[in-house]
């Protein structure tokens, strides 16, 4: 059995990202939570333990089977992709400008057992 959930314009960068989601890959539910919650010190963490909670929710809500083991789940695969990018600019000496880009992020994460 298989589940999904996906978190879309999360306001952080990708490669911030991508350093949670390689901590949490291929291992257990429970373990990976735990890592989340109590391992990891930053800001995504939460952000990523909560998608992973969805997940597990969106397997119980979706399945017609009454015993679901969550012991028993895998994180299969998370993927981090880019977003879209807001656009602003920093006044510069001499009247110019430079640009500051605000990365965004989708995430998305499937458990299997």
């Amino acid at each position: 059995m298989e589940s999904n959930a996906k978190l879309r314009n999360l306001r952080t960068t990708p490669r911030k990202a991508r350093l949670v989601a390689d901590a949490v890959r291929g291992k257990n539910v429970n373990e990976a939570l735990n890592l989340l919650r109590f391992g990891i010190k930053k800001d995504v963490a939460e952000d990523i333990a909560k998608l992973i909670s969805s997940a597990v929710a969106n397997l119980s809500n979706n399945s017609s089977d009454a015993n679901i083991e969550v012991d028993g789940l895998r994180v299969k695969e998370i993927r981090v992709d880019e977003g879209p990018v807001m656009k602003r600019f920093r006044p510069r000496a001499k009247g110019s400008a430079s640009a500051v880009l605000k990365r965004m992020c989708h995430i998305s994460v499937t458990l299997s057992n």
